[in-house]
């Protein structure tokens, strides 16, 4: 039986470019994401596509929960120490989250019955990840070192 978390990576990767092209869109004119407006559309689409990255290989069962305290850690710590705010890397955070399921809604992705009880599972993995993700930047921004 296939997964709805298979298919929305399937999903996810078929609208790869259009995804990336509406966070970087919705990034850049956020008022909470202030200094990622000052980045490049190339750099913005480099971080997004590193984030979609890291949600395909968890929702694909190819990564851990460590893995992402890893990556994210150090993801935090890294936009500290380029000048972010804590708030705006969490609002951008939240918009690719946010991205996914418009994409999903977009899409008509849950149509059966059977996906519709499959939806809670794809739901409480996706928020599990970002949750997560939120989480482990935040501690990687407070961090001293």
């Amino acid at each position: 039986m296939r997964t709805l978390s298979k298919t929305l990576v399937e999903l996810i990767e078929r609208n790869a470019d259009k995804l990336r092209k509406r966070v970087v869109e919705d990034i850049k004119k956020n008022p909470g994401t202030r200094t990622y407006h000052t980045l490049s559309e190339a750099k913005l689409y480099s971080m997004v596509f590193e984030v979609y990255s890291q949600f395909d290989a968890w929702m694909s069962n190819r990564t851990a929960k460590e893995d992402i305290k890893r990556n994210f850690t150090a993801l935090g710590r890294q936009r500290r120490e380029e000048g972010f705010a804590l708030s705006e890397v969490i609002q951008a955070l939240i918009i690719k989250r946010r991205r996914i399921w418009l994409l999903v809604d977009a899409e008509s992705f849950l149509d059966t019955a059977q996906d519709l009880r499959m939806a809670l599972d794809l739901v409480n993995r996706t928020l599990l990840f970002f949750d997560r993700a939120i989480y482990f930047t935040a501690v990687g921004f407070e961090a001293k070192e």
